[in-house]
């Protein structure tokens, strides 16, 4: 018997006394990184959200073995937000459509939960009505069985078996309506509920997933009452994808006590907000260069390439690197090169010839401020 088998299955039951304690040390880690972020000015707190919101789209992605491209996916955020950096490039229309999902999910985190809310986040995922090879129907409830499966074709074993179709707007109604009402539940555990309670239902011909953690973002916003992302579950559970799937397997096995998944969800987002220090070690060092530079002149050819050094500049920085995306002359390139070098901001590398390259410096200075 699966879980939404159960009579009134939503009523879901845990243990307090084990949730809780867990509970207690991942508010204080969520205080703690809103806490180091606020240090920073507005332009280097978008460059944290940027980086984050980044990589959890393209993780949650991966989850489902679809792959985006990163630069893409950023340069489709920045624009939306307004964030000026460096090296955008175009996005397809299919990153165009995960970004508003998870921007309407996170920016608008204060905003009602609604049918046509999910049904617009589907039409961005599935914007030609098809998936793979196989069309599928798009911005409705499912009208069709849903089973998730693995093994080759004949030997298939099921995983789950979701609710029937004529019983999934009754479903979607009661969970909508719980996800908008105020509860006597923290807001974190009710991001791990509405987890659970979504992925079951499986409402959606596709993309069930994606959408299930877009909602995750959206209900852990609120549990900080902020649309800034500094964190990203998605690249935790993507991590951990196969005891993800047997965790959820197991729950929605059991016999409603969700204790189990509620631990494993908070041990997840307690990893992803440490996993979160590497990012804002980053931005704090470009944060900390462009202080103790600021009573230095850069132009602006030199501005974009040292944030693109500091953003994960692919590849070795060349001169002819630097006039192709400076735009300007190799003559100029090189001079502003060798600026920086004066300035002690880059350092030639080891390799000469036709191999030059450069690379930014180690500045002590940054490491004791």
């Amino acid at each position: 018997m699966y879980l939404h088998e159960r009579e009134n299955w939503w009523q879901f039951t845990y243990d307090s006394s084990k949730v809780l304690k867990l509970l207690g040390r991942i508010r204080v880690k969520q205080g703690m990184v809103l806490g180091s972020l606020s240090t920073l000015g507005f332009e280097f707190q978008d460059e944290a959200m940027l980086s984050t919101m980044s990589v959890e789209l393209v993780r949650s992605s991966e989850i489902e073995g679809e792959m985006l491209n990163l630069q893409e996916v950023r340069s489709s955020i920045a624009r939306r937000l307004g964030i000026e950096t460096a090296g955008l490039v175009p996005a397809s229309r299919y990153v165009e459509g995960i970004v508003e999902m998870l921007l309407d999910a996170t920016q608008n985190y204060k905003k009602p939960l609604s049918d046509d809310r999910l049904f617009g986040w589907h039409n961005v995922l599935f914007p030609s009505g098809i998936s793979g090879l196989y069309r599928i129907e798009v911005g409705k409830y499912r009208t069709g069985e849903m089973q998730v499966v693995s093994g080759a074709m004949g030997r298939e074993k099921v995983h789950y078996q979701a609710p029937s179709p004529e019983k999934v707007p009754e479903e979607m109604k009661r969970f909508i309506q719980w996800v908008n009402t105020e509860e006597d539940i923290d807001e974190v555990i009710k991001a791990a509920i509405v987890h659970l309670w979504f992925v079951s239902i499986h409402p959606f011909d596709d993309g069930n997933g994606r959408i299930t953690r877009a909602l995750t973002d959206m209900m852990l916003a609120r549990s900080e009452n902020t649309g800034k992302r500094f964190y990203s579950m998605s690249a935790e559970i993507k991590l951990m994808q196969k005891e993800y799937y047997e965790i959820l397997e197991r729950t929605q096995k059991g016999d409603g006590d969700i204790t189990e998944w509620l631990l494993w969800f908070l041990k997840c987002l307690e990893k992803a907000l440490d996993s979160t220090r590497d990012t804002l070690a980053a931005v704090l060092e470009k944060a900390k260069f462009w202080e103790y530079f600021r009573d230095i002149e850069f132009n602006v050819r030199q501005r974009k390439l040292i944030n693109m050094l500091f953003d994960g500049f692919l590849g070795k920085l060349t001169s002819g690197k630097w006039a192709k995306i400076a735009k300007c002359s190799s003559d100029t390139a090189l001079n502003d090169i060798n600026d920086l070098i004066a300035k002690g901001v880059l350092v030639k590398n080891n390799e000469g010839g036709r191999s030059t390259n450069y690379s930014l410096a180690k500045l002590h200075c940054i490491d004791e401020m």
